[in-house]
C-alpha cells in the first residue's frame, strides 16, 4: 500500500524539506535568470556560463524532483516572492550593466548553494545524502567559473 503524500511529507526528516524547499527554488531561478543571461549577455563568456547553468541546473533540478517525489517532499511550482522579486531586479538591469548584474546575483545563489548542499551531505537522509555530495562538486566547479568570468564584453 502506497504512503500518502501527506505522510510521507510528515515522514520525510526536517532537514530533508527545508533543503527541498530551499534548493529547488534556487535551482529554478538559476535556470530562469540563466535562460534570461543566454539572450540578454553582452560577453560570450558570460553567454557561455549561462548555457552551462542552464544545462546543469536543468538535470540538477529533475533529479532533486525524482528523489522529492519518491519520499512525498513537494516542490513548489513557481518562485516565490523573493525569487521573483530578484528576478524583476534582473530584468531591470541596463543593457551595459546586464552582464555584471547576473555574474554578481549568480556569485551570490552559489555561495549560499554551496554551504546548503555541503550541510547536506553530511546531514541529510537516503538519496538526498548523495544527490548533495554530487551536486557539491557541480556548484563548487560554477563558483571557479564564476570567478574566472569577465563581464567585459
Amino acid at each position: 500500500m502506497a504512503m500518502s503524500s501527506v505522510a510521507a511529507q510528515a515522514a520525510a526528516p526536517p532537514v530533508d524539506t527545508v533543503f527541498v524547499d530551499d534548493v529547488s527554488q534556487g535551482g529554478r531561478y538559476e535556470v530562469v535568470a540563466s535562460t534570461l543571461a543566454e539572450r540578454r549577455a553582452l560577453a560570450p563568456d558570460v553567454r557561455d556560463l549561462a548555457t552551462a547553468e542552464v544545462h546543469d541546473h536543468e538535470i540538477v533540478n529533475a533529479k532533486l524532483k525524482k528523489i522529492a517525489e519518491g519520499v512525498g517532499i513537494p516542490i513548489a511550482p513557481q518562485l516565490n516572492p523573493a525569487f521573483q522579486e530578484r528576478l524583476a531586479t534582473l530584468r531591470a538591469a541596463t543593457t551595459a550593466g546586464f552582464d555584471q548584474a547576473y555574474i554578481d546575483d549568480m556569485k551570490q545563489i552559489h555561495d549560499k548553494d554551496e554551504k546548503l548542499f555541503a550541510k547536506e551531505a553530511v546531514d541529510g537522509t537516503g538519496a538526498f545524502k548523495p544527490f548533495a555530495k554530487q551536486t557539491d562538486l557541480i556548484v563548487k566547479r560554477h563558483i571557479g567559473a564564476l570567478h574566472g568570468t569577465d563581464p567585459v564584453p
